[in-house]
C-alpha cells in the first residue's frame, strides 16, 4: 500500500531533529532508510528547496526552506506531488506554531515533541484522503514541480556526501577553524563588573581581618581564608573572560576547565565558611566539657572525703569499744600486775 510511513522536522543549519512522528515500523528496509534520512538531514544546506532520494521500495522526500526542513519516508509508489504537498503543509503548521527564535535556541533533540500529534494527524489525513479533497493544493504543487523540478538523488549518494562510504571518513585537508566565544551581552558585562566588585570586597575584608586577627587571635586563619579563596575565584573568572576576548580559545574545553576549577575553589571556600560557622559551637562544647570535668573532679573529691570520714569514724568506734572492754576487765579482775 502506498502511504507516508514517517515524517520529521529538523533544523537546517545543523540537522538537529526538532520533532518526529512515532515510529511503528521495524523492518530492515525502513530502519536502513531512517539511517539515510538522518545522514541526509546533516547536509541539507547543500540542497536548498525540494528533493527526493529514491530507493528500491522506499523514498525520502525533503522540503527545505528557511530555518527548518521537513523530511518524510514514503512508499516509492506514493505520488511525488502528494508527498511534497504533505511536507509543505507540515512546514506551514510548524512555522505557525513556533517562531524562529525558539527554533534557533533549541539545544536538545526533539525539543518540540508535542508537535508529534500534529504530524500523526496530517499523516493519517494524507494517507487516507482522496486526490479530489486536495485538488487545489495538488494543482499548485504540480505547477511548482513543473517549473522547478525537485533534485533527484539515490539513497546510496547520502553515504558518499557524508563521507561514510566503506565505513570510514575521508581525511580532512583543511585546518580546523579557530573559534572565539560569542560576543558578551549586557548581562555578561554586568556579571564581570559584579565579579570585580566582589573580588575587591573579599580582598579588603580578608586583609582587614588579617590585621586584627594576627594581633588578637593568631588562630583566625580560617576566617581569613574564607574571604581570600572567593577573591581568587572571582579573579580567575575575570581573567578567563579577558583571555577569551583576546585569544582564539576552544569554548568547549575552556568552559569545562573553568567550571571544574571554579567549582573546586568555591568548594574549598564553602568548607572554610562552614568550619568557621561550626567553630563557635565546638568552642562552647569544649568549654562545657572542661566545666563537666571540673564538676566531676569536685564530686570525686567529696566522695573520697566522705569515705575517709567514714573510715575515721569506724576506727574511733573500734578504739572506744576496745577501751570499754579494757576498763571492764580492770574493774572486775583488778589491775594487771
Amino acid at each position: 500500500m502506498s502511504m507516508i510511513l514517517f515524517a520529521c522536522v529538523v533544523r537546517v543549519r545543523d540537522g538537529l531533529p526538532l520533532s518526529a512522528s512515532t515510529d511503528f515500523h521495524h523492518n530492515q528496509d525502513f530502519l536502513e532508510c531512517r539511517k539515510r534520512l538522518k545522514m541526509l538531514s546533516l547536509i541539507l544546506t547543500q540542497f536548498p528547496g525540494r528533493g527526493t532520494a529514491e530507493g528500491h521500495e522506499l523514498s525520502i522526500h525533503f522540503d527545505s526552506s528557511g530555518a527548518i526542513a521537513c523530511l518524510g519516508i514514503c512508499s516509492r509508489s506514493y505520488p511525488v506531488a502528494m508527498a511534497f504537498c504533505f511536507l509543505e503543509a507540515l512546514r506551514w503548521e510548524f512555522t505557525t506554531s513556533y517562531d524562529n527564535t525558539s527554533i534557533g535556541l533549541a539545544s536538545r533533540p526533539y525539543a518540540f515533541l508535542k508537535f508529534d500529534s500534529v504530524i500523526q494527524n496530517m499523516k493519517w489525513h494524507f494517507n487516507y484522503a482522496s486526490s479530489s479533497q486536495l485538488k487545489n493544493r495538488l494543482e499548485k504543487i504540480q505547477e511548482e514541480l513543473v517549473l522547478q523540478p525537485p533534485l533527484v538523488l539515490r539513497l546510496e549518494d547520502t553515504d558518499v556526501m557524508n563521507g561514510l562510504r566503506n565505513s570510514h571518513s575521508p581525511k580532512l585537508v583543511e585546518y580546523a577553524p579557530n573559534y572565539r566565544m560569542k560576543p558578551v551581552t549586557s548581562l555578561g558585562i554586568l556579571s564581570l563588573i559584579l565579579n570585580i566588585l566582589c573580588a575587591a570586597l573579599n580582598l579588603i575584608r580578608g586583609i582587614h581581618l588579617a590585621e586584627h586577627s594576627f594581633q588578637d587571635d593568631p588562630e583566625a586563619i580560617g576566617s581569613i581564608m574564607a574571604f581570600l579563596i572567593p577573591f581568587v575565584a572571582c579573579i580567575f573568572q575575570v581573567a578567563y573572560f579577558l583571555l577569551s576576548c583576546f585569544l582564539p580559545l576552544s569554548p568547549k574545553q575552556t568552559n569545562i576547565y573553568l567550571t571544574c576549577t571554579k567549582s573546586t575553589i568555591l568548594s574549598y571556600s564553602r568548607v572554610w565558611q562552614v568550619a568557621e560557622k561550626i567553630r563557635p559551637v565546638i568552642t562552647h562544647l569544649l568549654a562545657l566539657k572542661i566545666i563537666y570535668n571540673k564538676i566531676l573532679f569536685v564530686y570525686n573529691c567529696v566522695i573520697i572525703f566522705n569515705a575517709i570520714h567514714i573510715f575515721i569514724n569506724i576506727i574511733s568506734k573500734v578504739f572506744s569499744l576496745f577501751r570499754g572492754v579494757t576498763d571492764s576487765w580492770v574493774a572486775y579482775f583488778g589491775p594487771i600486775r
